[in-house]
Parts: C-alpha cells; structure tokens; sequence
C-alpha cells in the first residue's frame, strides 16, 4: 500500500479491535461500499462493506456485505475499478 492508505478499525462481538486497510472505494444509488483486505501487504482475505452511517453520526457504521447477488453486482464493479491497479481479486 502507498502513503496514502487507508485503515479502518471495526469492534468484533468481544470487544476485540479488528484493522482492515481500504483497497477501494465506491458510491452506487447514494450507498458507499469500501472493499478492504485484512492484509497490509501480499496476500489477504478482501470483504465488500457498506456504510450505514448517517451524515450526522459521529462514528461510521459498517456491515459486511452477505447477499450473494449484491457481492456478484460489487465484485464485478471493484474489479473494474482496480483494472488499472497492481491488485488481483478472486472470487
């Protein structure tokens, strides 16, 4: 990752501070999705999360994206958007 990375910090059910860095980011009909890898650098699990946040909450609110169909859709648009990028997704 570059200089400008990006990491985010989300709570497991224990309490327990997991960090995952954004690969990418996307907006599609107002929802912002990130995709994020738990791997700093090489090889690493990369899950799609979208951010239920409102503008005027002070903290982020992020869930993982489960709906089989969703994930295809978001897949297909962050594979596009990394074409250009030294970054190899696989479903």
């Amino acid at each position: 990752m570059d200089n400008n990375e990006k990491k985010i910090t989300l709570m497991t059910d224990d309490n327990e501070p997991v960090d995952f860095y954004v690969v990418e980011e996307t907006k599609i009909n107002g929802m912002n999705y990130l995709l994020v890898t738990d791997a700093k650098e090489g090889d690493g699990e990369c899950y799609i999360l979208k951010d239920l946040s409102k503008p005027e909450d002070a903290d982020a609110l992020y869930e993982f994206v489960e709906n089989d169909a969703e994930i295809d859709y978001l897949f297909k648009i962050f594979t596009e958007l990394l074409d250009d990028a030294d970054v190899g997704l696989e479903k």
